[in-house]
């Protein structure tokens, strides 16, 4: 789910980079910096507005100055039990990967339903049931998130496509 929360990032800033266009080059690094990166608990997708920028405090014995913005971003944050749209990233005998935007998720082959086998004569790999329905790589399925685990700058989900309305788009 999308939200808009407001955040705040320390910048430092070395003094060649002090000048009259110095207010350009820290939002410019703000954006840099924090677009597309990952918190562990959700995803910044995009810096909307940057509301206050500190004066800077200079670092004693090195020069630099650290200045702390603060900053409003529309950011992604997963929630089990969510549906979401994937595109399917690679399929073997175990399951399937895909991915919602930044969100690795992993499909199981107990997440998929019985009418849906594996083709193992099939290439490249799939799922099919000889019909309409085919999951093989850069097809669309829709999920639901079962789990959702974090890393460092990175978080991978479970999904399940076993349910009514779930499965190839």
């Amino acid at each position: 789910m999308f939200f808009i929360r407001e955040l705040e990032k320390t910048i430092t800033l070395h003094p060649s980079y002090f000048g009259p266009h110095m207010r350009d080059y820290l939002i410019h690094k703000l954006h840099d910096d924090v677009e597309g990166s990952c918190t562990g608990q959700f995803f910044i997708i995009c810096v909307i507005d940057h509301e206050q920028i500190t004066l800077g405090k200079i670092i004693p014995g090195r020069g630099d100055a650290e200045f702390t913005i603060h900053y409003k971003a529309i950011v992604y944050r997963p929630f089990r039990g969510e549906t979401v749209d994937a595109v399917v990233t690679s399929v073997n005998k175990m399951g399937f990967f895909a991915e919602v935007g930044a969100l690795q998720c992993f499909v199981s082959k107990q997440a998929i339903p019985s009418e849906i086998p594996f083709d193992e004569t099939a290439n490249p790999p799939q799922y099919s049931d000889g019909g309409e329905q085919v999951i093989n790589k850069g097809a669309h399925v829709r999920m639901k998130l079962v789990g959702i685990r974090s890393d460092v700058g990175k978080m991978y989900a479970t999904a399940s496509i076993k349910e009514d309305y779930l499965g190839v788009l």
